[in-house]
């Protein structure tokens, strides 16, 4: 790797508004805001707002849209196409 062309690269808590959580990963994000971690140092956080915390597909909240009959129903309610 080329010296002085990447960005820094290191602790970076991540915060969910939806869910309250936070987590402590390695990223290059950068931001203002601290927190003071559980370890006892301080890292800088940054909002996000959804993880795999709060998203419906990790959590099995998801939901399946019906996609069958979509087109018959449109169909029976503004007849066919040509069909004059």
């Amino acid at each position: 790797m080329k010296p002085g062309i990447h960005p820094a690269y290191g602790p970076v808590v991540f915060r969910d508004r939806a869910a309250n959580y936070a987590f402590l990963t390695r990223s290059t994000m950068t931001s203002d805001k601290t927190i003071e971690w559980e370890d006892g140092n301080t890292y800088p956080v940054v909002a996000v707002e959804i993880s795999n915390v709060s998203h419906p597909f990790y959590t099995g909240t998801a939901r399946v849209l019906d996609t069958a009959g979509r087109v018959e129903r449109f169909e029976r309610r503004y007849g066919r196409r040509g069909a004059n």
